[in-house]
């Protein structure tokens, strides 16, 4: 599994995760909250199902000088 999500993208994820668990215990209480698993769990990884199988990369490359 090669990392195909970028740093910032993985803050987001993981803010959003939260966000989205936040909802099982405070707010309309529902269940639907636990599938902020999903994007915590890509943005600790680094890796998205999805963008491998669409060939998507949003890390940035290191370019070599020379």
């Amino acid at each position: 599994m090669q990392k195909n999500v970028g740093s910032t993208e993985r803050v987001i994820r993981v803010v959003a995760g939260l966000g989205l668990v936040s909802l099982v215990f405070i707010g309309p209480q529902t269940p639907w909250g636990w599938i902020g698993l999903l994007p915590i769990a890509t943005g600790l990884i680094g890796w998205c199902p999805p963008y491998a199988l669409f060939g998507i990369n949003t890390c940035s490359v290191n370019k070599k000088m020379g």
